[in-house]
């Protein structure tokens, strides 16, 4: 199978996790669209925030390597502001195993009966070692949205089409192992499809609602969280040639 278009681009995660709140992911993202630093203050207007609240993110996104902090030149008495910028992000090791990804993802589709069965498996038991031990989410708007941090975390750069906890459709702009996914996307894929399901079944949500459609726009794969059992996905929605 070949695909029609370039889908997203490379992926890659940060070597550290990024936060999690919701809050502060949000303070990243406007943080990451100012070309100059920026005081909290100004960031906080920005960002609909109390100013102490910005600061208090943004010190924590300094710790995390998201962020820099350096002192505004002196104008006048006094100590000068803080100006804070957002850093390069991080290439994350997951993007060093893109060659093992494609030789595995060969070998699946060379030898297994059912490809797409045991890729499924393979993502699945990759999403419950990645959130081993993590407490369930509280309702499944939360297990949503823990999952999409998980995607931003391993490398998808998640756009979902409202706020996390209430994402029905994310569009997914870059892949970690997009190269593979080009050549194998019906072993690729599906093994990122497990990844969210098992996700969302580790954190209480519904797993059998989950479906990929890799390759559905020129340069972005889409994720349903609300498909249904029957729901395209997996080689019916790869956007390929057979």
């Amino acid at each position: 199978m070949s695909v029609k278009n370039k889908g997203p681009l490379p992926g890659g995660g940060s070597d550290d996790h990024p936060p999690v709140s919701r809050q502060r992911r949000a303070v990243l993202r406007h943080l990451r669209g100012r070309t100059e630093p920026v005081t909290a203050a100004d960031l906080a207007a920005e960002c609909g925030l109390h100013s102490n609240t910005v600061r208090e993110h943004l010190d924590a996104l300094v710790d995390a390597r998201l962020a820099a902090r350096e002192r505004a030149p002196a104008a006048g008495r006094g100590r000068p502001a803080w100006l804070y910028r957002a850093r390069a992000p991080q290439q994350s090791a997951v993007r060093e195993y893109a060659g093992l990804a494609t030789v595995l993802a060969a070998r699946i589709a060379r030898t297994s009966p059912d490809p797409r069965a045991d890729a499924l498996a393979a993502g699945e038991e990759w999403g419950r070692a990645l959130l081993a031990g993590q407490e369930p989410a509280r309702d499944p708007g939360e297990a949503r949205a823990r999952v999409l941090v998980l995607l931003e975390e391993i490398g998808f750069a998640p756009q979902p089409d409202g706020p996390d906890g209430t994402a029905r459709e994310v569009r997914l702009p870059r892949c970690p192992f997009v190269e593979a996914a080009r050549e194998y996307p019906g072993v690729v894929c599906a093994v990122h499809e497990g990844l969210v399901r098992a996700g969302l079944a580790a954190l209480g949500g519904d797993a059998e609602q989950v479906a990929l459609h890799p390759f559905a726009e020129p340069d972005a794969c889409r994720l349903s969280l609300d498909a249904g059992p029957h729901g395209p996905s997996g080689d019916d929605a790869a956007g390929g040639d057979r």
